[in-house]
C-alpha cells in the first residue's frame, strides 16, 4: 500500500490521478489523500515515504532546503498562470501594462512567474504596479485593477449569464516555460521500492488518458468524488482549459524536460527566494519515464487518447 499526496482539493488538476484510482489503473494499491492548505506538503510526502503532486516551484524550493525529494514527472508540463485582462481594456500583450496596476497573490508562483516574464522582455518593472491580494476575476470586473494573474481553469466559463470576455496573456508565449505541477516521491521510497513509483506513474498516464479520451465518461467519473465541488460542464471546462498543459502538441503526457527545470532554477534565483543546494541532477529523475515508454510504447501512441470527444 502506497499514498498518493494531492496538494488541494479534489478537482481538474488532478483528474488523471483521480481517474487512474477510480478506474483500477495502478497496479499497486493507492490510497489518494488531498491535502488542502498544507504549508509543508513537500516535507509531510517525504516523511510518510509517499508520493505527491505540487508545483514543481514549492519542489524545488522544498528539494533545496534538504528535503529528501525527487520529481519523477511532470503533470502540467508548463505552468497553468495566465494575466487575465477585459478585452475591452486592450491590453493583449505584456508591454500594454506598462503604467497599469496588476493584481496577484503574494509570495505566489504567479507572482514569480510574471517578474521573470517582465525582466525578460526588459519592460521596466517600476512602471508597473503589483497590488497584493486582488487576483480574484471580480477585482478585475469593478476595474479595481487592470488585470490580474490566476490559473487558466479558475477564469469565468463563457457560457455562463453575465459573462465578460477577457484576453489571455501565457507566460510560455513568451518564452516562460516552467513546470507546472509535478509529480515526486520520498528518496526513501525511490532507493527502497522503485517499482511503485513506476507503477505509479503508469496507472496515471493511463488516467489522463482516460480522462481526455471521452469527456462525457470521465466527467461521471470525476465528479464522483465530490459532487457538490465538481459540477457537471465546469469541469469538462476546466479539463479543456489545461488540456494543452497535460497534453501539449509533440510531447508526451508526463513528460518534461531539463530546460524547464533549469528555467524555473533561474527565475528562483532571480527572485532571491533562495540559494540552489543541491543540483538539479540529483533532484529530478528522468529514467522512470524514459524506461516506462520504452516498455510501453503503446502510452505514447496518437491513438490512446482522442481530444476531440
Amino acid at each position: 500500500m502506497a499514498n498518493l499526496y494531492i496538494d488541494g482539493r479534489y478537482d481538474a488538476r488532478f483528474a488523471g490521478e483521480l481517474a487512474a484510482a477510480k478506474q483500477g489503473f495502478f497496479a499497486t494499491p493507492i490510497t489518494l489523500r488531498p491535502n488542502p492548505d498544507d504549508p509543508s506538503f513537500v516535507e509531510t510526502v517525504a516523511r510518510d515515504h509517499a508520493i505527491g503532486v505540487t508545483s514543481g516551484q514549492k519542489f524545488l524550493l522544498a528539494a533545496w532546503r534538504g528535503i529528501p525529494v525527487t520529481a519523477f514527472a511532470a503533470s502540467f508540463l508548463d505552468t497553468s498562470l495566465a494575466i487575465f485582462t477585459l478585452e475591452s481594456s486592450g491590453l493583449r500583450r505584456p508591454q500594454d501594462l506598462v503604467g497599469r496596476q496588476v493584481g496577484y497573490r503574494k509570495g505566489s508562483e504567479g507572482e514569480v512567474v510574471f517578474d521573470a516574464m517582465i525582466a525578460q522582455l526588459g519592460l521596466p518593472r517600476s512602471q508597473i504596479t503589483k497590488v497584493p491580494d486582488r487576483y480574484s476575476f471580480e477585482f478585475l470586473y469593478t476595474r479595481e485593477v487592470d488585470a490580474i494573474i490566476a490559473p487558466i481553469d479558475q477564469q469565468p466559463d463563457p457560457s455562463a449569464v453575465g459573462y465578460v470576455r477577457l484576453n489571455v496573456i501565457k507566460p510560455q508565449d513568451y518564452g516562460i516555460h516552467v513546470p507546472g505541477l509535478v509529480y515526486f516521491s520520498s528518496n526513501e521510497l525511490i532507493r527502497h521500492q522503485p517499482s511503485i513509483v513506476a507503477d505509479v506513474l503508469q496507472g496515471i498516464i493511463r488516467g489522463w488518458q482516460f480522462v481526455y479520451a471521452d469527456y462525457a465518461r470521465s466527467e461521471a467519473v470525476l465528479s464522483s468524488f465530490d459532487p457538490s465541488r465538481l459540477k457537471s460542464g465546469r469541469l469538462i471546462f476546466e479539463l479543456q482549459q489545461q488540456r494543452s498543459l497535460v497534453l501539449p502538441t509533440g510531447s508526451r503526457i508526463a513528460d518534461y524536460d531539463e530546460s524547464r527545470w533549469r528555467t524555473l532554477r533561474d527565475i528562483l534565483l532571480f527572485a532571491k527566494l533562495g540559494e540552489e543546494g543541491v543540483p538539479l541532477a540529483q533532484t529530478v529523475n528522468y529514467q522512470f519515464l524514459r524506461d516506462l515508454y520504452r516498455r510501453s510504447p503503446d502510452l505514447a501512441a496518437p491513438g490512446a487518447w482522442s481530444a476531440e470527444k
